[in-house]
């Protein structure tokens, strides 16, 4: 026969626990799924334009000498895209308006794709002599550094998560050996062992992390689905390259598990100590 356990939770109480740890696990669920899709996003924005590279000719003087260095390494160029004044007029109409006049002062600009990073470092201190060499990845640098600074944050909330979910697994653990005091007296004096004790409160506070751990998720997953929804929605920069693979999601199921392992190891110890300060 199955041993029950020794003791018992009290409806409220075990209600209240419960809805503690769901949230927190939704919390820490909600904050590495965040991570993960911020970090694949600045990955997919940096391997995107790694190859890219803009070139500005203020003087239309060095336009010949700009070609003829294109021409000198289409080896090394898979294309090169020249942009329009119009299509200059249309990126620049948010902030500046109207007046023909401002076409004299547009510079010539080319979109440059390379066929590697070597190729790249060798042509742009050519171009450099006769225009504006700007590499996408560091046009892009900005956006990229606040993508990783979202990652530190987002890092940040899920250490704070698990750090209340410590404390909150000790509250708990300490408040149910006050309600049952007088049951670890009995246990005490019948010759119980602490391990023993210490393994009954375990299967309770197992349960109830277990429970809320499925919470938890069942209730972050939609969450985390319907923010990278809204972020492909809007189809602009970085916010529209976050996403959560496979592997990622994988990993956001089993950090419920790591948080009822760590639950279980925490009550052990906190009841382990409960126990010797009673001695």
């Amino acid at each position: 026969m199955k041993k029950p356990i020794v003791f018992s939770v009290i409806k409220d109480q075990s209600v209240f626990m419960t809805a503690i740890m769901s949230l927190l696990t939704f919390l820490a669920v909600i904050a590495l799924g965040m991570s993960l899709a911020i970090g694949t996003g600045v990955i997919r924005w940096n391997s995107q334009w790694d190859l890219y590279a803009t070139v500005q000719i203020m003087d239309t003087d060095n336009t010949a000498n700009v070609k003829k260095i294109f021409d000198e390494n289409t080896d090394k160029i898979t294309h090169v895209t020249e942009i329009t004044t119009e299509q200059m007029r249309d990126l620049m109409r948010p902030w500046i308006s109207g007046g023909g006049a401002l076409e004299n002062y547009l510079p010539k600009m080319y979109e440059v794709e390379f066929t590697t990073t070597d190729a790249m470092e060798q042509i742009g201190p050519q171009i450099s002599k006769y225009a504006r060499f700007l590499t996408h990845a560091d046009a892009l640098n900005a956006s990229t550094s606040a993508g990783w600074k979202m990652i530190l944050i987002a890092s940040f909330v899920l250490v704070l998560t698990l750090g209340a979910i410590g404390l909150c697994i000790s509250y708990i653990t300490r408040n149910m050996a006050l309600l049952h005091r007088r049951e670890l007296e009995i246990l005490n004096q019948i010759g119980a062992t602490d391990a023993y004790v210490a393994h009954q409160m375990q299967i309770i506070i197992a349960k109830i992390c277990t429970i809320a751990g499925g919470i938890g998720f069942v209730v972050a997953a939609p969450v985390l689905l319907l923010i990278l929804s809204t972020a492909h929605s809007a189809r602009v920069g970085l916010m529209a390259m976050l996403d959560i693979s496979g592997a990622g999601w994988i990993t956001l199921l089993l950090l419920p598990i790591v948080i009822i392992i760590f639950a279980i190891w925490m009550t052990k110890r906190t009841t382990l100590n409960i126990l010797k300060n009673e001695e």
